[in-house]
């Protein structure tokens, strides 16, 4: 009778353990949903392009990587649209927190920046009215595509990995003007900083690939203001790339690192070209950019089923300047970016609301404190252009476009790096 009851009792203890241990441990939901527009729309990225979209090209889709443990959450949505401007990503966003009673800091609603993309819009008087509709099922999508990873959490391991791409160029191109001046115009400078760095995120699920998530920092524009036809671009491609290879419901989520001067190696091409047998530039770009990735995911041995989740948000205010004006005034008025960070165990994720130069990006990586720091851009809000301080001088568009002065970027590498360190 006692050793029945010590058995008993062990028993317990074990499933005690257990269920600890569960509790403790790393969940993941992982979701895609389609998002392709079923009808003609204006397409986001340039101003002299007023048509509606003639076809599809390769599908659109939102992607949603739900992280938990215990109580705290992380949920990643990588979209394939440019992004969410007109006021937009706070309605979804709000929408998002509401629904599913998240903090600001555990959500981070990014998009890949896809110039072949619909615009989107709720606004009813200046918008094309297939746009509004098209944005008001895209909000439902995203909503019920974050709804399902949250339900569908299972435990998980996670790995990371980098690896490097040449696709991505600096577009920061010097020249003289007829008087011998230098100037600054969008081309294409190969000696120009960049971070070329493919940052790999790989999720298991029962001992198998689940969800593919990677990061990398390049604009998606390597077709231009000539094309009408919907695609996902580098990004998109590479992500459709990477779900065919590995088929089986593989989840492949992109986001764009810190890429605001860099460009596709190709780029604001007038299409897909596939003239005796060539391959079409942006999906060889993109099919390059998919294969790193899936290099980098072979090499990832390391997997770890713990973690804690941590995260914090803020909206940061910065020394700002006029839009399309060189220079500021001391009394010109702040402007607000969202911030948001978050940890899961060792690895770090930055949300930034902009279109943050590659040097910021790389800054900011140098100094954080974990072993693997992601950086998300588009992300929570759609500030515009941030330039380090020293690119003033040399001027061009993003200099000219930013509604930052000079000093905001230095302030926004210190602020983000001691919000890491409070992790």
């Amino acid at each position: 009778m006692k050793s029945n009851l010590i058995s008993i009792v062990l028993l317990l203890l074990l499933i005690g353990s257990v269920y600890v241990t569960a509790e403790e441990g790393l969940f993941c939901g992982i979701s895609k949903m389609d998002i392709t527009p079923t009808e003609p729309v204006i397409m986001a990225g340039y101003e002299n392009r007023t048509d509606l979209s003639k076809g599809i090209h390769d599908s659109l889709s939102v992607r949603v990587v739900a992280f938990q443990s215990g109580k705290d959450k992380l949920v990643l949505v990588s979209t394939d649209v440019i992004g969410f401007y007109s006021g937009t990503a706070e309605i979804i966003r709000q929408s998002i927190l509401k629904k599913y009673k998240l903090d600001p800091s555990e959500l981070f609603l990014t998009a890949i920046h896809t110039h072949a993309a619909p615009s989107i819009t709720l606004d009813l008087e200046n918008g094309h009215p297939n746009n509004v509709a098209y944005t008001k099922i895209l909000q439902k999508r995203i909503l019920q595509t974050v709804g399902e990873a949250l339900k569908n959490v299972k435990p998980a391991e996670i790995g990371t990995g980098t690896g490097y791409s040449p696709v991505g160029v600096n577009r920061r191109e010097v020249f003289y003007d007829e008087v011998g001046n230098p100037r600054t115009w969008i081309g294409r400078n190969p000696s120009g900083v960049q971070d070329k760095e493919v940052q790999v995120l790989k999720i298991l699920q029962e001992k198998k690939l689940a969800g593919v998530l990677f990061d990398y920092a390049c604009h998606s524009t390597s077709l231009g203001w000539d094309n009408y036809q919907i695609s996902g671009d580098i990004h998109g491609l590479a992500e459709q790339f990477i779900e065919r290879y590995f088929g089986g419901g593989v989840v492949a989520p992109g986001f764009a690192g810190a890429s605001g001067d860099i460009d596709p190696w190709y780029r604001v091409l007038p299409g897909f070209d596939t003239k005796n047998g060539w391959v079409p530039e942006p999906v060889l770009m993109g099919t390059m950019l998919g294969e790193e990735v899936i290099h980098v995911l072979r090499a990832i041995e390391s997997m770890d089923c713990g973690g804690e989740i941590r995260s914090d948000h803020i909206s940061l205010e910065l020394p700002g300047k006029p839009r399309g004006e060189w220079e500021t005034t001391i009394d010109h008025p702040k402007t607000t970016i969202d911030v948001t960070v978050a940890r899961v165990g060792e690895v770090a994720f930055v949300g930034l609301g902009g279109e943050i130069l590659s040097e910021i990006g790389l800054a900011i990586k140098v100094a954080s404190p974990f072993q693997q720091t992601f950086i998300f851009t588009h992300c929570n809000g759609t500030s515009g252009y941030m330039a380090p301080q020293h690119r003033f001088i040399e001027q061009g568009y993003e200099i000219q476009s930013t509604p930052f002065a000079s000093t905001a970027a230095n302030m926004l590498v210190k602020q983000v790096v001691k919000m890491l360190h409070a992790l």
